[in-house]
Formats: structure tokens, C-alpha cells, sequence
């Protein structure tokens, strides 16, 4: 089960309409096109398009997994008394005095570009539990980084 917002699964779902109305019909026509050149054991644009079908095809049944497995998260019911998915933390890197913010949300809403990051990576387990003025140090691929959060708002 994955939880995520509203939102999040809004755009899940146009997502998955949009690559089975268009994309799909997309990857058959290029599949039709490739066959109609000719000799398939030596067609390498046909291969290619068959393999780009396959990618196409697994990526729609990972959303539809996705979307039947979504447990949409009702935020006028979350706190901001502890860090949680969908929590917005305001936080300062202790060691460089940067300040960052991020919204903690499912893998599939995940975006670092919109400050969004996955429940599952280091930060957000580190974090989770947390309250305002809490210090935390995080093991992460770089090393370990000591942060202190400055306050949790919700969604």
C-alpha cells in the first residue's frame, strides 16, 4: 500500500490515461511501420520498437499497481507536531548553516525539482518522528549530515 495525496494520485491517473490513449497507440504504430520494411530477423528498428512497447507496457501496469494499491492520506487530519508523509520540514544543515525544505510523499510523487522527496530515501526515515528542534544525524551516500529542524507544517 502506498500513501499518498490527492494530488499526487489525480496526476498518477492522468499520467496512466495519457500513455494507454496516446502513447500506446504511438509504440503499435511504430511496430506496424518497422514490420513493413521488411525482413525481421535483420530489423533492428523493428526490435527497438518492440522493446520500447515492452518498457511502455510494464511502466503502464506499474502505475495501475500503483493506483489500485494507493491509500489516499486525508491532510486535514494529519499534525504538524511530528514529521509524517506528507509533512512539509523546514530544516537547517547544521554543519553549513544551508537551510532546505522538503515535502515528504509516496515514491510516486517523489520530485526533488517541487522539494518533494520519497519516504523511503535516508532523509525522510530520518525524519520521520521527528519534532520542531530536534536535532538528527543522517547517514546518507555522502557521509552523515547533523540537521536540525526548524518547523513541520502539513501538506
Amino acid at each position: 500500500m502506498a500513501y499518498m495525496s490527492q494530488e499526487g494520485y489525480e496526476k498518477l491517473v492522468a499520467d496512466l490515461q495519457r500513455l494507454e490513449s496516446i502513447e500506446r497507440p504511438k509504440a503499435s504504430a511504430a511496430i506496424a511501420e518497422a514490420r513493413d520494411k521488411g525482413d525481421l530477423s535483420e530489423n533492428s528498428e523493428y526490435e527497438a520498437a518492440k522493446e520500447a512497447q515492452a518498457h511502455l507496457e510494464d511502466r503502464i501496469n506499474r502505475m495501475k499497481l500503483a493506483i489500485n494499491e494507493a491509500k489516499i492520506v486525508d491532510t486535514s487530519r494529519l499534525s504538524a507536531d511530528a514529521v509524517q508523509i506528507l509533512s512539509k520540514v523546514e530544516m537547517t544543515n547544521l554543519a553549513t548553516q544551508a537551510k532546505m525544505c522538503y515535502t515528504i510523499v509516496s515514491e510516486n510523487e517523489a520530485n526533488l525539482k517541487e522539494g518533494k522527496i520519497a519516504i523511503t530515501t535516508p532523509i525522510a526515515q530520518g525524519l520521520l518522528n521527528k519534532k520542531e528542534g530536534d536535532e538528527v544525524e543522517i547517514t546518507i551516500p555522502r557521509g552523515t549530515i547533523k540537521l536540525r529542524i526548524d518547523k513541520i507544517t502539513v501538506g
